[in-house]
Formats: C-alpha cells, structure tokens, sequence
C-alpha cells in the first residue's frame, strides 16, 4: 500500500478509536462477564458447524484487524486463546484497557496485514478470523489471502463475514427508498473519502481523509482458493450492523438494520464464508 494512503488511513483509525470506546457498548462487554459483541455472537452461530465441537474453546485464534478488540476478547470470553492484530497504536492501546477491564486474556500485536506474518513470527493458528467492515481498507487481497493460508494450521478454518459489495455500491444519498448504484463494485484503485463525520458517532473527526478500496466476490474468493484454502460455505443475508442508508429499519432481532419490506429481497446486505486449509 503506498505510504500516503497507509498513514491517512492509520490516523483516522487512530482517531476513531476513543469514538468507538463509547459508541461500541464498550462498558456492558467489560461489565457483564458473559456479555459478547453482537457481531461474535453472530459469527460464531455461523462457523461453529466447522469447529470441533462447534465451539473455540481451547482453540488458537487470530483476529486480523480487531481495531479496539470488541470481537476480540469475546472470542477469548467462548474460551479461545487469543490474538488480536491491528495497525493503529490508539486501538490497541484501548483493546488492551478493554481486555484488562473484563478480566479476559488477549495478546495484542501492532502489524499492518503486510507486515503481519513477520510480526507474528511464524506463528501458526487453528482459526483465522476477519470481523466485518476491514476488507475495503486493504489493497491487495492476495497478499491478505496468502497470510492467511501461512497462518492456518493443517485443517485449520478461516471465517470472514463482511459487507456484500453490491450493497457497498450503493448511492447512500440517493432519496429514501431508492436503491441505485454510486460506488465501484470492482476494484478500480484507491477511492478518496472526505466525510467529516465517523460512522458510528456525531463528534466531527479531525482526520477526515482516508482511501478505500472495492472488493467484488470473484476477488475475495478467487484469492483465497488461489492462496490454496477450499471454500466450504458461503452465505448472503439480507441485515447489516450499521445504517448503511438513513432509510434503513432497525431489526432487533438480529441487531441490526434491513431495507424496508418491499425491498428487502432486493439486494444482499452481507455475506459470511468459511475456508479450510488442507490436512497435509
């Protein structure tokens, strides 16, 4: 990734980060012992078919991009020894106060995903997880595939659940009910967000200029069969965590947001897919 992008990406993060410590419900994760970010406890519904005993416990997992480390220690709250790697300084600074806070053990590691295999130091796991919403801060996906395959023990699993990038192209200032297209679907290079306000909180960012980057379906999966992974599921649904559209409806029971019914099968929301390593 070129340095320019690199830094003005990292700076936003690093400024998000205490944004996030309040706008995440950081104070019910660190409070209740049995308490778990609404992505995890989704996600791990989704990959427990694929695990021993449909749990993590006990298992090695790495959390590749865990920013403020929510899903991070709720991995190590269903018992899995953790890891969890980010390239901003201020996120990790806070997922280590969190962590300490909850009483749970999780390591920390400060490492672009370019740089990731060097800082883990040849370390291999049974899972390999990608929370949602990280893929489009990444250029290269088959940099990002190959480290994942590194990283996998043999038969190990990879679970990813993200924003479908149908959905990511969509016009967020199109008039209510509207759905029509303002975004790349491919990857046509690095695209120039200026939005003076954070995703989850009204406070106005000081460092509003970050690069994003498309990533269709043929791209995420055809690098990791490419990298050498098999895919054995993959899965669309029609929710999101955050209001993607200001028209959205909050759905509780999935805590999240949906289109409104007449449009709700219309367009994919998410996806989620699970990959294994080979055996040998």
């Amino acid at each position: 990734m070129d340095d320019e992008h690199l830094q003005a990406n990292r700076e936003h993060w690093n400024e998000s980060a205490g944004l996030h410590k309040v706008s995440y419900d950081t104070d019910r994760l660190t409070s209740d012992p049995t308490a778990l970010s609404s992505v995890v406890a989704r996600d791990a519904r989704l990959l427990a078919p694929f695990l021993p005993d449909g749990s993590v416990a006990g298992l090695d997992l790495v959390h590749l991009q865990c920013h403020i480390g929510t899903d991070t220690l709720s991995w190590a709250r269903l018992g899995a020894n953790v890891t969890g790697l980010d390239m901003s300084p201020e996120a990790l600074a806070i997922a280590r106060e969190l962590s300490a806070a909850a009483g749970v053990k999780v390591e920390y590691v400060q490492s672009t995903i370019a740089d990731a295999a060097d800082a883990l130091a040849g370390r291999t796991f049974d899972v390999v997880y990608t929370s949602i919403g990280v893929l489009c801060w990444l250029d290269d996906l088959d940099q990002w595939a190959r480290l994942i395959a590194g990283l996998l023990r043999p038969g190990g699993v990879f679970y990813l659940r993200e924003g479908h990038p149908m959905a990511l192209a969509m016009d967020w200032e199109a008039p209510a009910g509207e759905l029509r297209l303002g975004w790349p679907y491919f990857n046509c290079g690095p695209q120039l967000d200026e939005g003076c306000q954070d995703y989850s909180s009204p406070v106005p960012l000081q460092h509003v200029r970050t690069y994003e980057w498309a990533h269709p379906l043929s791209e995420v999966i055809g690098s990791l069969l490419h990298a050498g992974l098999t895919l054995v599921d993959f899965q669309e649904q029609r929710d999101v965590p955050w209001r993607q559209l200001d028209w959205m409806v909050p759905d509780d029971a999935v805590d999240g947001f949906v289109l409104p019914p007449a449009q709700r099968d219309l367009c994919p929301l998410t996806y989620s897919l699970v990959a294994v390593a080979p055996t040998s």
